[in-house]
């Protein structure tokens, strides 16, 4: 069997992530991140290797390697502006790293290559967090509780649904349709949202557990096969978070002699995985209730006064909402209330412009 195109690719991007992890090491001035970038080139070699393996099993060529292009102008950048200036994009390599050995690990029917493919796509689980570490941000983002869980779909439901349906009823005004259209197409804009949104909500939820879950498995298959390497992995994660090199790998070591605690550790501190906070049907529920609030806002004046006023009160009721939707989305992108609230008065201003001039467009 020789090695198709998807293996030389993987091994090409192997040698290339050590490369740049040199690179980044030689020119990283603090002593933590720069062993961390040494260690993270070393797996990678070990992923090298575990090519060279399989294409010497399949009596298959190496494939000539050269830095890519991409690679030399991070190593550039990093080495005149610092690696902090290139660290998010190495991040997200890892991420889709991950996912492409999950997909060659799925079609694989070579158990060798399977395996590799395996322990890889953990192992580029650990580098993404590592990275996560070195870039400095507090906290873990994955931390979530139900509360804060259910207010972000309520915010971004809410969102969706003002700005969609405003834009909507603004566009039939604009064509000066009777107000009974208004009502009409706004309650059917609003329930159409309501739907999709509730409905994109649950099918997300349930597509990020069902991929949580596939991880977990594939995990669990790497501690039982290969325990050498994740006893590994899990010391340089707990030398990345600030234990001693010694204190690392001791900790590490007694969690192997549990499986079941070692699989529970490498899914939270390698993985990054939590239990839910929500259950996908909740989240569907509370994000297409949201939505439909949101779109009644703009229709809500024109089903209790004249058409002459409603227009007026829509419009003032509408933007204050835009105003305070975009302050509360302050709290998850950490901008300012008040720019965030302004940006989203003038998104929602100009989506109520456009509607309108669509509108008379048609008309006319």
């Amino acid at each position: 069997m020789a090695a198709d195109a998807a293996w030389r690719q993987h091994y090409l991007d192997e040698l290339d992530a050590a490369y740049l992890y040199r690179a980044l090491a030689r020119v990283e001035p603090e002593d933590r991140r720069r062993s961390i970038f040494e260690r993270l080139a070393s797996v990678e070699d070990q992923h090298v290797e575990r090519w060279r393996t399989i294409f010497r099993d399949h009596g298959s060529e190496l494939p000539a390697f050269a830095p890519t292009l991409r690679s030399r102008v991070l190593a550039w950048v990093a080495a005149r502006f610092g690696t902090s200036m290139v660290l998010p994009m190495v991040l997200a390599d890892e991420t889709r790293e991950i996912s492409a050995y999950l997909r060659l690990a799925d079609r694989s029917t070579h158990r060798a290559t399977h395996d590799a493919a395996v322990a890889i796509a953990s192992e580029s689980a650990s580098h993404a967090q590592e990275l996560s570490e070195a870039l400095g941000r507090a906290g873990e983002p994955w931390h979530a509780t139900a509360g804060s869980s259910y207010l972000r779909s309520v915010i971004y439901g809410f969102n969706d649904g003002l700005t969609a349906n405003f834009g909507l009823v603004a566009g039939v005004v604009g064509a000066e349709l009777a107000p009974s259209i208004v009502i009409i197409t706004g309650g059917a804009g609003a329930f159409a949202d309501a739907l999709s949104m509730g409905a994109s909500g649950y099918l997300a939820a349930k597509s990020e557990a069902e991929v949580a879950a596939r991880q977990i498995a594939l995990e669990r298959d790497e501690i039982r096969m290969m325990p050498d390497l994740e006893e590994t992995e899990l010391a340089l994660v707990y030398e990345a978070r600030g234990l001693t090199p010694a204190r690392a790998r001791e900790t590490a070591a007694a969690l192997m002699a549990d499986p079941v605690r070692a699989l529970d550790a490498s899914v939270r501190d390698e993985l990054g995985i939590r239990a839910p906070a929500v259950s996908p049907l909740s989240d569907g529920m509370v994000t297409g209730t949201a939505t439909a609030v949101g779109a009644l806002i703009p229709l809500v004046p024109f089903l209790v006064m004249p058409s002459a006023y409603a227009l007026w009160v829509s419009l003032t009721v509408s933007m204050l909402a835009h105003f305070g939707v975009g302050a509360a989305r302050s709290v998850f992108t950490g901008r300012g209330l008040l720019r965030s609230g302004w940006d989203m008065f003038l998104v929602g201003f100009g989506v109520a412009a456009a509607g309108y001039l669509i509108g008379s467009f048609l008309l006319s």
